[in-house]
């Protein structure tokens, strides 16, 4: 099965939604309760409306495969609130998630690999990202596997987290 990655728009915000569950649901799985909690997305309102946000600020992809979405990532020009944006042009990667019965598939990689050339074809240089730095940094490893390095580490409330940028 070969994945083919979709521009989406506001249409697709219930299928993001969903593909941030089976995230949570996966994660839960394997222990990880802190990253992204218990409680799927779609049942915080909150969590709905950022995911909302960040869809009409940015491009949304889709991934798909034989047309049933795998997993999504919006890149939009802007860090989130608790970054502090680059001193450049920049795209960033928000939403990366990839639906529980697809990892291990390469969506995600495909998905970051999608996100370089994208950020090539805007004739910019600059790619980076947030994650959650808990779970032995098991997510920061990933994206440092993908060619992301580590730049800032920050904290919101108890939440651990690195800022990662991939020159292109």
């Amino acid at each position: 099965m070969e994945i083919a990655i979709r521009r989406g728009g506001a249409a697709d915000v219930p299928a993001v939604v969903g593909l941030l569950d089976s995230a949570v649901v996966w994660l839960n799985g394997k222990g990880i309760t802190d990253q992204w909690g218990t409680e799927p997305w779609s049942a915080r309102p909150k969590a709905v409306d950022l995911v909302e946000r960040i869809v009409a600020e940015g491009t949304p992809w889709i991934a798909e495969l034989d047309g049933v979405p795998t997993g999504t990532v919006t890149l939009t020009p802007n860090p989130a609130s608790y970054v502090a944006p680059a001193d450049e042009p920049e795209v960033y990667v928000h939403l990366l998630a990839t639906d529980g019965r697809f990892h291990g598939r390469g969506v995600g990689a495909a998905l970051l690999a999608h996100a370089v050339e994208e950020t090539r074809r805007q004739g910019l240089s600059l790619l980076r990202v947030d994650c959650f730095a808990g779970s032995g940094g098991r997510l920061v490893s990933y994206y440092e596997r993908q060619g992301f390095t580590r730049t800032e580490s920050f904290t919101v409330g108890d939440w651990p987290g690195q800022v990662l940028e991939r020159r292109v």
